[in-house]
């Protein structure tokens, strides 16, 4: 047997050069970069402090490292499996093996196995049990033979005629044939270029699938076939109400291709192997490859889901911040009234209470007085109303009041009801309802998106397509990676930061951040990121992931309120030095900065890319990349679909992008969409290209289906804010 330690150590070396291939990289980066990945380092902490090693690579090169790296090893163990299974069969020979050990391609190592694969018992092999391979092997050798002379000998006791012994060894050569790879890669390429995917509805469900209407009698090539439109078909087949297929344009041509290796025209065995080969085709090759190519097809469109969503995700959790503000919070409401939340500057509940300002109750009056009153008493300094049911109606009420110095923001209430149901939720406010954590959470969401959205689901946020059916395994991987990168891109205050947000930080995670806010709530706050040794449990390594991503503000180290690695303090205080300077002197000069020769202080672990970014931290410490939010008003003369007139120009909030076009918010229940072909005069493929989260645009209305609640807009020839 194959020692697999060796087997494992031989094909890593193996590994390096392929990735490098694949991603069009250096060896080098590569290496490094995995090294650095099996060591325990993080993607956010290789990408911005590892440079050097890297070769300057951002996170999703290492991310796609990472990810190339995982597949092939896992290749590795599968090849490694095969050769012990064919090997323990008597049946590995060193060619067998070689071809076995060179193949990087999944699909080519399963071909090589399938012959010998373990299978459940086929009807070939009932017919080699009744001894009918020697007939088979005839049929396929002699093409000149009598088939029914032949098969005469093979009557027995278990076969009672001549056309059962036929029929057995057709079904033989059917499995070799659908066993061949030279065949199983002439059908792939058959369906490569014009696989034809095919939609229709099940005849007797028309009115419950009345929604996928598009796809009652839908066909196109498959490899034009857009990711959501192949999503929409499979959640309709899933769901009973469409039938989906995949075939080669020409069938019969198709085959005929696989046919014809097997069969020499005008002999005697022709009939009884074309036979088998159509029977091969139909009942086992094109079932198999269409399901390949209908994998292939669902995780490309998976790929590309996820890729939208990713990207909006990260939109929306880099969205500008208000600040540390006294927010007031108000998650509307008609007949249940209006949870009015108070918070100061940290989010911290000061008090809560509801009003009924609109219909049944109608106490405006009242409700205006109670506002003024919090206003005044909590001296708020912003006002935050959830953009669902009645949030505009309260908006107008809120403005009404004319507070001097108080803005007014409308805050998307996508996945609030699930933080406000959560476990986390309860945690926070346990002695609150679930509206009272609502509004919080909706006034914690316009001082810092990002810090209250770590908290739901990103299924949960409202900024995806088909979530529900893509790889729940590789969308999370991909949604965790999205929040990890923006946390750590925006940096995390150590001394307010809640656990939750904590957890994401690079080289945390559940346990340490658990520790880190114990530790803060004993000891108080923490003087310097050094302190952070003190935390149980929280090591050397753990410390050197996570440190650059923690904040200290006004602490005594001005360093620790930058993105500068403490690893780094010790050169940042040699500059300093150097200038005649201590570090805040340094921090406060552009001009001793901008007289420093950065070559001066390369070494073999620090380059340039290190010192330039040491450098354009001093210059900005503790700013927040992402910006302050700004106010918007949607157009008061809009309340519902019924106001809406072709032709009309409306300001909108762009509240999702998908491949197919952008979804607006015009301050009505229904949501707008301007498809990818009326996004700008110029063609546009990327409907990212040209709009993003939260962007203020201006649409003109185009077509209103009143029946399927559908607004379609455009931005083509509209002047843009």
């Amino acid at each position: 047997m194959t020692d697999p330690n060796n087997y494992t150590d031989h094909h890593s070396m193996s590994i390096i050069p392929l990735i490098a291939r694949r991603l069009s990289l250096r060896e080098t980066q590569v290496a490094n970069t995995v090294k650095l990945l099996n060591e325990g380092a993080t993607i956010p902490f290789i990408s911005r402090y590892r440079k050097e090693a890297t070769g300057g690579l951002d996170e999703v090169q290492i991310s796609a490292v990472a990810d190339e790296n995982t597949r092939l090893e896992e290749l590795q163990h599968r090849k490694q499996y095969v050769i012990e299974t064919i090997e323990t069969q008597g049946k590995l020979t060193p060619e067998l093996r070689a071809r076995i050990e060179a193949s990087w391609e999944a699909t080519e190592v399963e071909d090589i196995y399938l012959p010998f694969k373990p299978k459940r018992r086929t009807r070939a092999q009932v017919a080699r049990e009744k001894g009918l391979e020697p007939l088979a092997q005839t049929l396929l050798l002699n093409p000149m033979q009598n088939p029914h002379q032949a098969a005469e000998k093979y009557v027995s006791d278990l076969v009672s005629n001549e056309e059962e012994a036929l029929q057995g060894a057709r079904d033989i050569i059917a499995e070799q044939i659908s066993e061949d790879e030279h065949t199983r890669n002439t059908l792939r390429s058959i369906f490569s270029r014009d696989a034809v995917i095919t939609s229709k509805v099940v005849k007797s469900k028309q009115e419950e699938a009345a929604k996928y209407r598009d796809y009652f009698d839908w066909s196109e090539p498959l490899k034009r076939c857009s990711s959501h439109r192949l999503l929409a078909m499979r959640r309709g087949e899933a769901e009973g109400l469409l039938r989906v297929g995949i075939s080669p344009s020409d069938e019969e041509k198709a085959a005929e291709r696989v046919a014809r290796p097997y069969v020499k025209r005008g002999t005697a065995t022709a009939e009884q192997l074309e036979m088998a080969a159509l029977d091969a085709y139909k009942r086992l090759l094109k079932p198999s490859i269409e399901t390949e190519f209908a994998n292939q097809a669902k995780e490309r469109a998976d790929e590309e889901a996820i890729r939208v969503f990713a990207a909006n995700l990260k939109q929306l959790l880099l969205a500008a911040p208000l600040g540390q503000k006294r927010i007031m919070g108000i998650d509307p409401g008609l007949r249940t009234g209006c949870k009015v939340v108070c918070l100061d500057a940290q989010g911290n509940l000061l008090h809560n209470e509801t009003i009924y300002p609109h219909a049944p109750k109608n106490e405006y009056s009242r409700s205006e007085m109670t506002l003024r009153h919090l206003a005044d008493k909590f001296k708020v300094e912003a006002v935050a109303v959830g953009n669902g049911t009645a949030g505009r109606e309260t908006e107008e009420l809120v403005r009404g009041l004319g507070l001097e110095g108080v803005d007014v923001f409308s805050v998307s209430e996508d996945g609030a009801s699930v933080y406000s149901a959560s476990k986390i939720a309860r945690d926070e406010f346990p002695d609150h309802d679930v509206t009272v954590r609502g509004a919080v959470s909706i006034g914690r969401r316009l001082a810092d998106p990002l810090a209250e959205l770590v908290k739901i689901d990103p299924k949960s946020i409202g900024v995806g397509q088909y979530q529900h059916d893509v790889d729940q395994g590789a969308l999370k991987k991909t949604l965790d990676q999205v929040v990890e990168s923006c946390v750590n891109s925006v940096g995390v205050n150590l001394n307010t930061a809640s656990q939750h947000l904590l957890i994401y930080v690079s080289g945390l995670g559940t346990a340490l951040a658990k520790n880190i806010v114990d530790y803060r709530a004993e000891h108080g706050s923490f003087p310097s990121r050094q302190a952070l040794l003190k935390v149980p449990r929280l090591g050397a390594k753990a410390f050197e992931q996570c440190a650059g991503f923690l904040r200290i503000a006004n602490g005594k180290n001005p360093l620790d309120n930058t993105a500068v690695h403490p690893e780094r303090y010790a050169l940042v205080k040699q500059m300093a030095e150097d200038a005649g300077l201590d570090i805040p002197a340094l921090i406060a000069s552009p001009e001793a900065r901008a007289g420093i020769d950065l070559k001066r202080y390369c070494s073999p672990e620090v380059g340039l890319p290190t010192l330039n970014d040491i450098m354009a931290e001093l210059d900005k410490p503790g700013r927040d990349p992402r910006g302050t939010a700004e106010v918007f008003r949607f157009d008061e003369n809009i309340r519902t679909i019924d106001d809406l007139e072709i032709g009309m120009v409306l300001s909108g909030i762009v509240t999702n992008v998908t491949n197919f076009g952008a979804f607006v918010d015009l301050g009505i229940k229904t949501k707008g969409l301007v498809h990818v072909s009326q996004l700008s005069d110029r063609y546009v493929k990327d409907p990212a290209t040209v709009v993003c989260l939260h962007q203020q645009v201006n649409v003109r209305v185009l077509e209103v289906d009143y029946e399927r609640g559908r607004i379609s807009l455009s931005m083509k020839s509209v002047k843009q804010p």
